[in-house]
């Protein structure tokens, strides 16, 4: 086995941690007797030689010895090294991409050229040697027969040959799992081989339809919906949930009898497995699934929701029919599958959202924690749900309610009526500490409750967010950033805000533990707080010490007159020598003495010609808070809107709008701006607002952005916890733009 491995001069050659001379081990680790070598050779591979993706010059030597591990019926766990293998000749590789010494057209001097051109070879290496996968689709092993058709479909360079021998395979196959990754690899083929797509369409609209159990039918509608969106049903969704039923109701199967230790379990004296990130992978995998008769739906309908794509409305339709569904499973399913929907699609989610809330109370803990988690990023959305997360955190695991302290504040009543009670399930087990604050002030499902309860606006999270403060634990940041959405019905947190902010130390921790105090202040408007911004303000150490000074100035600024006591320190930081402090002690000065006089000279001098891009645009912002009594700063914000910078000439934009009023300056640069970068359009919907009628020539673009239906900030592959608000926040706006545009008694 592995024949001629010491003839590869492997210290000559590289992965993502230096020279290769370690790759021979992780070769041979591979093939181990012992679970334990194997597991960490695998996780070696990925952790070097295929380090994110990546294909060395190391890579490409080993994958003649992983096909030759692969072939060796011997060798436990091959499913592994044929994912690996898998993963390793992925590329695609577009038909006009020509020379394979010189993929997708790349000059050889780019700097891209080499990772290409590895990339290239090392597809071209295993479809050379893809005839070993024909043989796996009747392994002994159903991990391999799990992987082989993946590997098929992607690496084999005769996809004619590969379909026949799947569908083949699909008529003996015992398995359901390994049914349902082959048919995933017909629709693959498909979708990679124009050639063989209408055949296989054909043949996947067949089977949807033929008289196969429940699992195979789904799995044919998915990837026929994949590969031909053209020919989903328009009853699909009727379809897909009576697929579901059908598979919820189906009779168990007999569990297969487990093998003894050391048959392709585990090796007898092996010990513990080791920590590697391969096992923690597989392991938090088997957790997700513990439990469940058939986890495999869930890929199944992502898949077929991927495929629905803006038909928010079937796939809403979808959503609530799991959400009803007696199978917790596949209520969570749906939570996840919503969170995906929600972030990248507008739509009407009232009924998703209750429904969600809804699971709240579920006997099942991770059903709840997947709402808690789901609700957590919804804020205004999150509204539907708010009652049943006021219930949730207003009762204790025993169904007792909350009393009244003498203090006005709520606290948990125990079934011996004392303060104390315990939460019903959550990440701590059922004798998590309810009365000692834990989950309000740790990360508990209890506390994504309140977090979604106070994102949404909803009165109710006050008197909860009051008792976390007033307990000893930290607070999570997230619940402070959050007040500012509560309004007038917060303003009863001050006290306990300065209460926590005194006793903060002033340490090189300081940023990080008074930024979101001091945030909340500001929110509620907290100026009997003034004391304690005063000492964060003066005892800043050096880490960090602009950031907590111009965090203290914002709070300042909204206490208003109220902070007349801090204007020297505040007319210090106006020298500040970063342009950020600097602005935000003005707007505070401004708030606190109404003098523009005093302010708007040293907002001027950051926009002269060398400063840099985002001090030009925070003194811009700082001048338009300001408003018309700094109209005199007009001539120095002109210049900024032809930089080159966009967001420098969306703030000058804005400002000068906001203090001279100049709507022929501004409106063409907001407009092209609008247009040029998608992330603009909150502010600068908020600036078309204030305009009113002298902005209308912005409605067409407003009414477009109101009739997408994909938000506008979505991001292939990453999410924000505010994406969701800040789409709403744009529609809201557009709306708000809009209705002043229109004459009085239209």
């Amino acid at each position: 086995m592995l024949t001629g491995i010491e003839e590869v001069d492997w210290a000559s050659l590289g992965h993502a941690y230096g020279p290769a001379d370690d790759v021979p081990a992780l070769l041979h680790g591979l093939a181990s007797p012992d679970p334990s070598e194997r597991e960490c050779a695998l996780d070696g591979m990925y952790g070097a030689v295929h380090h994110q993706g990546d294909v060395y010059d190391s890579t490409l030597a080993c994958i003649p010895f992983l096909l030759e591990l692969v072939a060796d019926p011997a060798v436990p766990d091959r499913g592994g090294i044929v994912e690996l293998l898998t993963s390793i000749g992925g590329i695609e590789l577009d038909d006009e991409d020509g020379d394979l010494d010189c993929p997708s057209g790349l000059d050889p001097d780019d700097a891209d050229f080499v990772p290409a051109a590895n990339f290239a070879m090392a597809s071209a290496a295993i479809a050379a040697g893809a005839d070993v996968f024909l043989g796996l689709v009747d392994d002994t092993d159903p991990e391999v027969r799990l992987a082989a058709p993946v590997a098929l479909a992607s690496l084999h360079p005769d996809p004619a040959r590969v379909l026949t021998l799947l569908r083949e395979r699909l008529t003996v196959e015992p398995d359901t799992e390994v049914r349902l990754a082959l048919v995933a690899a017909v629709g693959r083929i498909a979708l990679r081989h124009a050639a063989l797509r209408a055949e296989t369409v054909d043949w996947l609209a067949w089977l949807a339809g033929a008289a196969q159990d429940p699992g195979l039918r789904l799995a044919s509608l998915a990837q026929l919906a994949r590969c031909s969106p053209g020919r989903i049903p328009e009853d699909v969704v009727r379809r897909v949930t009576d697929l579901l039923e059908e598979i919820r109701t189906a009779p168990r199967p007999v569990p297969e009898a487990v093998g003894e230790p050391g048959d392709g379990g585990e090796a007898a004296g092996s010990g513990r497995m080791p920590v590697t990130l391969v096992g923690q992978v597989r392991e938090l995998l088997e957790e997700h699934v513990a439990g469940r008769r058939t986890p495999w739906t869930e890929e199944l309908l992502r898949t077929l929701h991927g495929a629905l794509d803006d038909r928010v409305d079937d796939r809403i339709a979808l959503i609530v029919a799991q959400l009803r569904c007696p199978d917790p499973g596949q209520r969570s399913d749906a939570i996840w599958l919503c969170g995906g929907l929600i972030r990248l699609w507008r739509g009407r989610y009232e009924e998703v959202v209750g429904l969600v809330g809804a699971q709240l109370t579920d006997p099942d803990a991770r059903l709840r924690e997947a709402a808690g988690s789901f609700l957590e990023r919804l804020f205004e959305l999150g509204a539907p749900a708010a009652d049943a997360l006021a219930a949730v955190l207003a009762t204790g695991p025993d169904g007792s309610a909350e009393v009244t302290g003498p203090d006005g504040t709520d606290r948990a009543a125990g079934a011996d009526g004392s303060a104390g009670a315990v939460a019903p399930g959550g990440p701590r087990g059922p004798s998590a500490d309810f009365g000692g604050l834990a989950e309000l002030t740790g990360r508990t499902w209890r506390d994504g409750a309140l977090l979604a309860l106070a994102r949404s606006g909803d009165a109710r999270a006050v008197p909860l967010l009051a008792r976390a403060l007033e307990g000893p634990g930290e607070v999570r940041r997230e619940l402070l950033y959050a007040v500012d959405g509560l309004g007038p019905a917060a303003a009863g947190l001050a006290p306990l805000l300065r209460r926590r902010l005194a006793a903060v130390e002033l340490d090189e921790e300081l940023y990080e533990r008074a930024a979101p105090l001091l945030h909340a202040l500001a929110s509620v408007r907290g100026a009997q707080a003034l004391p304690e911004v005063l000492r964060v303000l003066r005892g800043a150490p050096e880490h960090r010490h602009a950031w907590v000074r111009e965090a203290a100035a914002r709070a300042l600024g909204a206490f208003g007159p109220a902070a007349r006591e801090a204007v020297p320190e505040l007319r210090e930081l106006l020298g500040s020598g970063t342009a950020a402090v600097a602005s935000a002690a003005a707007r505070a000065l401004w708030a606190v003495e109404g003098d523009a006089g005093a302010v708007v000279p040293v907002l001027e001098r950051w926009l002269r010609p060398g400063s840099v891009t985002a001090d030009r645009c925070a003194a811009a912002q700082a001048l338009g808070a300001i408003g018309p009594s700094a109209a005199g700063a007009a001539r120095a914000l002109r210049p900024g809107l032809t930089s080159r910078d966009l967001w420098e000439r969306v703030r000058c934009a804005m400002a000068l709008w906001r203090v001279a009023g100049e709507t022929e300056r501004t409106l063409p640069v907001l407009l092209a701006a609008w247009e040029e970068n998608r992330h603009a359009r909150v502010d600068i919907a908020e600036c078309l607002a204030e305009m009113g009628p002298a902005a209308a020539a912005a409605q067409l673009p407003l009414l477009t952005e109101l009739a997408r239906r994909r938000r506008h900030n979505t991001r292939e592959g990453a999410s924000g916890s505010h994406d969701i608000h800040q789409d709403e926040k744009l529609l809201t706006l557009c709306r708000a733009a809009l209705a002043r545009m229109e004459p009085r008694g239209a």
